[in-house]
């Protein structure tokens, strides 16, 4: 077949491509129902930007102060009929999910004031933001108290100790939606709110915050839907859609953004001030994308659980399971198969395909992580993208594909490249 041959021109042998056809062959059914909630946010976000009136006034440049900037403004009016929220701070100078994370935190947080994780201990980047490793700038440096409390043995919440743990001083509680590098499931939807509700029942006034980082889309409920009153994001992760080329996202109740704002900027100055610099388009059109780039990312995902589960690998979710966010995690229990893997993602990407990636010490991070990405924008990770830290238990996460056919490319490539160093038999 024509088709086929393309596949072996890239590299894929004739045994790895038969191998994924089976498995595609599969999985029809679960990729219509990614489809059809692709659909429904799709016209959530149309909706969105209808009700707004965005018009192409809207995508004018500013620059210097910003201010009466009408495409931010109303791209933030948007951002909060999407996530149904009072209020949202989209800018292109929230540079990461960390820096939006950590804005949302210390805007929100004053001294004396105590953090608590419900979800066990947060990404590894946030480490630092809240001073879990000693760090300039941290929240404990600014006398915010940090507690946390693991999760139960099965990934799921520990009702009982977050009761015993929540006090007169817990302000704020952050709820990580995603993994991060750790196998536990993603939680969906339905479970954050229902910690929410149990916390709001035990301090009604505590602020809920949800890292919405990899989520965005992939249900048709957010968490703000739910009861959150701050949820944040990254714009080179879904809602981008990919041609967001920075940026970051908060959207919640008024007073909690606005509080962010001041961080943002400086007090008194707010939302008010901050030059689109001419990245407003990019940032409307990856939004109106972003769900059928966030269906081609999942189709992606499930694609690879049911390849490796296949081949006896533990995989987070299984093939089955009903998913919350884009990520996969593959256990390989060795540095070899994770380096294997990053490098069959980064040989089928269409930018650097030639660069052989390898571990390195990232800041931030406490071991040497590897990171496949060959990316049209620097780190984005809804384009098609593995990483892992280099220690146990040797996971890798894989992420991402601004379309359904490149990240069921780069899974054949790294099965292709296990294959090929004598880590896996089909």
């Amino acid at each position: 077949m024509e088709i086929d041959a393309m596949y072996e021109n890239l590299g894929i042998c004739k045994k790895v491509l038969d191998f994924g056809k089976k498995i595609e062959d599969n999985l029809k059914d679960r990729f219509q129902e990614i489809d059809e909630n692709a659909e429904y946010n799709q016209m959530k976000v149309i909706k969105a930007m209808q009700d707004n009136r965005v018009s192409d006034i809207h995508f004018a440049a500013t620059t210097g102060y910003g201010y009466n900037d009408l495409g931010r403004d109303t791209l933030e009016d948007v951002y909060a009929s999407v996530f149904h929220t009072e209020s949202a701070l989209v800018r292109p100078n929230l540079i990461s999910g960390t820096h939006a994370l950590s804005i949302a935190l210390s805007g929100n947080l004053r001294p004396g004031d105590e953090l608590l994780s419900p979800a066990g201990k947060p990404y590894d980047t946030l480490e630092e933001v809240i001073g879990i490793r000693e760090s300039t700038g941290s929240l404990k440096e600014y006398g915010v108290i940090y507690r946390q409390v693991d999760l139960l043995p099965n990934g799921t919440f520990d009702y009982e100790s977050i009761k015993k743990a929540i006090n007169e001083r817990t302000k704020l509680i952050t709820i990580q939606r995603s993994k991060g590098y750790d196998t536990r499931p993603t939680f969906s939807v339905s479970q954050i709110g229902e910690l929410i509700a149990f916390v709001k029942e035990i301090k009604p006034d505590v602020i809920c915050m949800v890292d919405n980082c990899y989520g965005e889309f992939v249900e048709r409920m957010e968490p703000s839907d739910v009861g959150a009153d701050m949820i944040v994001g990254s714009l080179i992760k879904n809602p981008g859609g990919g041609l967001a080329p920075i940026g970051g996202y908060i959207a919640g109740k008024t007073e909690c953004i606005d509080k962010a704002s001041y961080r943002l900027t400086a007090p008194g100055l707010g939302k008010e001030v901050g030059a689109s610099l001419g990245l407003n388009q990019a940032f409307y059109q990856g939004l109106f994308l972003s769900p059928t780039v966030v269906a081609g990312a999942l189709k992606g995902a499930v694609f690879a659980a049911n390849v490796y589960e296949k081949l006896g690998f533990q995989v987070v979710p299984n093939g089955s399971e009903s998913r919350h966010d884009i990520i996969q995690a593959v256990t390989f229990g060795n540095p070899e198969g994770v380096i294997a893997f990053c490098q069959g993602i980064q040989a089928a990407a269409p930018v650097d395909s030639f660069v052989s990636p390898e571990p390195w010490d990232m800041p931030g991070y406490d071991a040497p992580v590897i990171m496949a990405a060959g990316a049209f924008v620097q780190g984005s990770s809804i384009e098609l993208s593995a990483d892992g830290p280099i220690k146990p238990p040797y996971a890798v996460y894989f992420q991402g594909g601004l379309t359904w056919y490149h990240a069921k490319l780069g899974i054949l490539m790294s099965l292709q490249k296990l294959l090929d160093a004598g880590l896996v038999q089909i």
